[in-house]
């Protein structure tokens, strides 16, 4: 056993106590020519005198030497030097490398992690700008860059480990694609118009009885007509999928079994994630993604990604050193003031340096790519608050926000921020500029809050369902700044929150410790499934309600995959684990009569939201009177038939009524010309008994034909039925009426 000096010095010098440094001498290969420094990446091409080639360039700013690996089909390494430096990017042009070729770096440099760095060329590294990766990451102890289970776990990420990670991690791919998407339509919907429906690559399809087996839970799977088929007769716009990037499992959940589903471990920003392909894992995972888009647009669908730019899979300093982490620590990642430690704003371990220029280009790079070569329409940033900020505090003006904006390609595509962090002044809702919108987690409060009879009054609940004007009527933004939703991936489906009332995480095997307990639900009288029909109905009843609410609330809607047709996580909170039947889409909810009605009324919900204007508001209501007779394009209303005064705001409400006037809709159509449409009188009530609501009668009405009523199980429709302006309605329990003006 060496002394507790000899470790000392060992760590110094950057040995492992007992093992001597060793490094490999490079192999025999090809010639490398100077090549370009630009682009970044493996790029296939001609070179000098018409000589095919890859040109490989990585940016890597404090490295003394960076050595290019390509792998051949049996795993012999060739090791080339990149001697060729230009503004601290290595490069060179290897004839006669390919598509399909595997590779990856070896980055050397000091050392030293008391002053954050940390090369260590016995570790291959992904390139930060690999198209397609081959290989699973697994996380053995030779993946890390330090001794993982050096006895004193205090000081194990100083020393640093000298054994080969080559034969355990995945490789980057030379991938060379020249399609042509000329013949590409982009649906380009307009926000104001837009359906979000958040999904999964390969949970949405993994049980579907439709699509082949072996194109199930992946990119083809989504493509399939099937898949395809469901989100048009829901009538979605766009799909949202859940992390595409290349991503990693963390350690702890291998160690337990499981896996990260939900993928927001990011390792690899420019590669499709290569679990997710049905064709191959060599570059076909590029063609393969492609082909999904195509098929999207094709039925009129847009692709949204959920990016995670905000931390990498390398964690704190005891993760592993995968990518960024050994070719400039110091370059990638945000550190604290004791080098060793890493500035954790994500919960995740630590957080991209974004105000630094070359990860600002890595990001831009990366989104600009999936615009322009993959072919998506938009993205929602994961922990967005992270990106914006600057040195310490979150900044509207940061370097991030403010490429975003100049950007030609990304200032025109859908932004969509998580507009908030783990750190300190992290929480940004309605904060960020235009033409960004945001995750609206004061609608899904707002109105979980309201249907469970907890909301104190109903002054929020107000500005939530008209467009959060309090959050985003400033800098010419619109209602569409806000995405209303009410479940989001992370959190209880939409059949949980009226089942449950506490989390029930046990499978994830964290002690049932992780996953919020906030949740704002009600389980309607019993804990989890129930036998009981009374109580099976009343969730079923608050399933419509509140999916009626959201999809006839003024803003962007967002649904999440499963939530129309009951979709259950048996309690689980927070299933990104769940790579199984929790997480997967159950397709045989649909046999069952109940579910399918769900789903048949959020297609019915989704085609009154898209035949009437006036429910997809493109301007803030005034609230004003627009008319001679004093008719307002919005106004509250009591059960009494009276309009609400400041006093009935602040009051404890049950029951509220709203009405939308298409005499007076806010914002002309693209002539300029004004947009008229029906008018519509919308009463949500809370209270578990029956109540009177009278109609408000002329100028407002004359008379009514109810549209929707949540309380039918039958679609929860009762078309055709007439009522005067000025008489009493009888509202039913725990139920939303929305009737038509008819004169």
């Amino acid at each position: 056993m060496s002394s507790a000096a000899e470790q000392e010095a060992d760590r110094r010098s950057g040995r492992t106590a007992g093992r001597p440094r060793r490094e490999a001498a490079p192999g025999p290969g090809p010639a490398v020519w100077p090549g370009t420094p630009a682009p970044l990446g493996a790029r296939f091409r001609m070179g000098p005198g018409r000589v095919a080639g890859t040109n490989f360039a990585l940016w890597a700013g404090g490295a003394e030497a960076v050595e290019l690996c390509l792998f051949d089909e049996d795993g012999t390494e060739r090791r080339l030097p990149l001697t060729e430096l230009t503004h601290e990017i290595r490069h060179g042009f290897v004839p006669g490398v390919r598509p399909g070729q595997r590779y990856g770096y070896r980055v050397h440099g000091r050392w030293d992690p008391w002053t954050g760095a940390r090369w260590n060329p016995a570790k291959l590294l992904l390139d930060p700008y690999a198209r397609a990766v081959d290989g699973s990451f697994t996380l053995p102890p030779e993946v890390y860059g330090h001794v993982r289970d050096w006895p004193q776990q205090h000081v194990a990420d100083t020393v640093r480990d000298e054994r080969d990670s080559a034969p355990h991690v995945p490789k980057g791919v030379v991938v060379h694609d020249e399609e042509d998407w000329a013949e590409d339509r982009r649906p380009e919907t307009p926000w104001a118009d837009s359906v979000l429906y958040e999904t999964h690559v390969r949970g949405f399809t993994r049980l579907h009885p439709e699509i082949p087996e072996e194109l199930r839970g992946t990119y083809a799977g989504l493509a399939h007509p099937a898949a395809v088929g469901h989100l048009l007769r829901l009538g979605v716009t766009a799909v949202e999928l859940l992390p595409v990037h290349q991503f990693a499992h963390e350690d702890h959940l291998l160690r337990r079994g499981l896996h990260n589903y939900w993928g927001y471990n990011s390792i690899g920003y420019f590669a499709p994630h290569a679990g997710y392909s049905a064709s191959g894992t060599a570059g076909q995972q590029v063609g393969e993604f492609k082909r999904m888009v195509r098929a999207l647009h094709d039925a009129g669908i847009e692709v949204i990604l959920d990016v995670v730019y905000n931390h990498t899979a390398e964690a704190g300093e005891l993760g592993p050193m995968l990518s960024l982490r050994g070719i400039d620590n110091r370059g990638y990642y945000r550190l604290q003031s004791d080098a060793r430690r890493y500035a954790d704003y994500t919960g995740c371990g630590n957080t991209l340096h974004v105000v630094r220029p070359q990860v600002l280009r890595l990001i831009t790079d990366s989104l600009r790519y999936w615009v322009t070569e993959m072919g998506v329409d938009g993205f929602r940033f994961d922990l967005a608050a992270a990106l914006a900020r600057s040195t310490h505090d979150v900044d509207m003006f940061s370097p991030f926000l403010t490429v975003i904006a100049q950007d030609p390609v990304l200032r025109r595509v859908k932004l969509i921020a998580e507009p908030w962090d783990v750190g300190n002044g992290g929480y940004q809702v309605g904060a960020f500029p235009p033409p960004w919108t945001e995750w609206n987690d004061r609608y899904r409060d707002s109105v979980r809050d309201f249907w469970r009879g907890a909301l104190p009054d109903v002054r929020d609940l107000g500005y939530r369902l008209t467009g959060s004007s309090d959050l985003y009527a400033w800098g010419g933004r619109r209602p569409y700044a806000s995405v209303n939703f009410v479940t989001a991936h992370d959190g209880f489906t939409l059949r949980d929150l009226v089942s449950y009332e506490q989390k029930h995480n046990e499978a994830n095997g964290e002690g049932n410790r992780d996953g919020t307990c906030d949740n704002r639900s009600w389980n309607c009288g019993a804990e989890g499934e129930s036998e009981d029909t009374g109580i099976n109905a009343l969730r079923r009843r608050q399933l419509r309600n509140l999916l009626a609410t959201l999809l006839l609330s003024t803003g962007v809607p967002m649904l999440v995959a499963g939530d129309e047709m009951g979709r259950t996580q048996g309690g689980n909170n927070n299933a990104y684990c769940q790579d199984n039947e929790t997480g997967w889409l159950d397709w045989s909810l649909l046999e069952q009569p109940q579910w399918r009605e769900l789903t048949e009324l959020t297609a019915r919900l989704l085609r009154l939201r898209r035949t009437h204007p006036v429910l997809r508001s493109r301007a803030f209501f005034s609230g004003l009177p627009r008319a001679a007779d004093g008719l307002r394009d919005l106004a509250w209303f009591t059960p009494q038939g009276t309009e609400m005064t400041e006093a009935d705001w602040y009051a404890p409400a049950a029951t509220v009524g709203l009405y939308l006037s298409g005499r007076d809709i806010p914002g002309p159509d693209a002539r300029g010309e004004p947009v008229t449409d029906d008018s519509f009188l919308a009463i949500l009530h809370a209270c578990h008994r029956p109540a009177g609501f009278r109609l408000p009668g002329p100028p407002w009405a004359r008379g009514y034909e109810l549209v929707l009523d949540t309380s039918r199980e039958d679609q929860a429709a009762a078309p055709g039925t007439a009522h005067p302006g000025g008489g009493t309605l009888t509202v039913p329990a725990r139920s939303v009426q929305l009737l038509r003006v008819t004169g």
